[in-house]
């Protein structure tokens, strides 16, 4: 399960997390933009549940050095028992540049540099039982094959089934690979599509990152503009019958996938999940 829980107050988004929790999901990813601080919340949200693992999806290590997003990470997987996963990334370059005014030139080379000096921090406190996995925003080969490398393996975000075979291909076959895969249980086009582009609008063409990666699987630049076109829209956002949509969650996992975390879009209200779609999808 991923979701964006910045309109719930803290009480509301505990709720939310042990209702995903009954429902049997193993994991609730959450992501850093310009809401919550992720570890904060992770911490609070695991005090809240009893099983479910927090992930964050994804940390930015532009907001942190790398001693400090170590520490974050072990403070939350001691706390917690060991129920924690650390998904970082290098965010986008308006998110990094323009708002936090950081230079956004090499992200890859960062990141590099990055990694070994979060492995090798020092921490004066308790360290947590088990190593704290460790995943990277990943999207194109160079960092997905740093992540079969140097990380656990990588989490996707925003593609289609075609580039987690991509995906697969590049890392190999032991890595994690942890696919994000927007869902609306609607079956009026109409309605589901339009939903659908109001999720997809944050992302491209705005975010260069998403729209330069779903160019190099094919796309043209005319399927970006107007809001994007059918075609693209059910690419991206699975949408329709609980058997579409799980074909579409299975088209992952055959692709290569070891972890797909859904994200259920209400038809009629973006801000809130759609319980209902929490429920079916619920694993079995």
């Amino acid at each position: 399960m991923w979701f964006f829980l910045e309109a719930m107050t803290a009480p509301q988004s505990a709720e939310f997390a042990q209702k995903v929790e009954k429902f049997g999901y193993r994991t609730l990813w959450i992501p850093e933009a310009i809401g919550r601080e992720p570890f904060a919340h992770s911490a609070y949200l695991l005090t809240k549940t009893s099983s479910l693992n927090l992930a964050t999806g994804i940390a930015n290590i532009w907001a942190r050095d790398a001693i400090t997003m170590s520490s974050a990470s072990k403070t939350v997987a001691e706390l917690s028992g060991g129920r924690f996963l650390l998904g970082i990334g290098v965010s986008h370059k308006p998110l990094v540049s323009n708002l936090r005014g950081h230079n956004y030139d090499k992200p890859y080379s960062f990141m590099k540099e990055y990694l070994p000096k979060m492995k090798g921090a020092l921490y004066a406190a308790p360290q947590p039982k088990e190593p704290v996995p460790v995943v990277l925003a990943a999207l194109h080969p160079k960092m997905l094959q740093l992540a079969a490398t140097e990380a656990n393996g990588s989490h996707t975000y925003f593609v289609p089934p075609e580039h987690t075979a991509k995906a697969r291909e590049t890392m190999g076959p032991n890595a994690w690979l942890c696919v994000a895969q927007a869902v609306i249980l609607e079956s009026d086009a109409t309605k589901a599509r339009t939903a659908a582009r109001g999720y997809m609008k944050t992302y491209v063409p705005r975010l260069p990152n998403y729209t330069n990666n779903l160019k190099n699987l094919g796309w043209k630049d005319e399927e970006f503009a107007d809001g994007c076109s059918d075609r693209l829209v059910d690419a991206i956002v699975a949408w329709g019958s609980e058997t579409k949509i799980h074909d579409r969650i299975e088209a992952h996992l055959k692709a290569g996938a070891t972890h797909v975390c859904i994200l259920p879009i209400k038809s009629d209200d973006a801000l809130a999940p759609d319980l209902k779609a929490v429920e079916a999808f619920a694993p079995k």
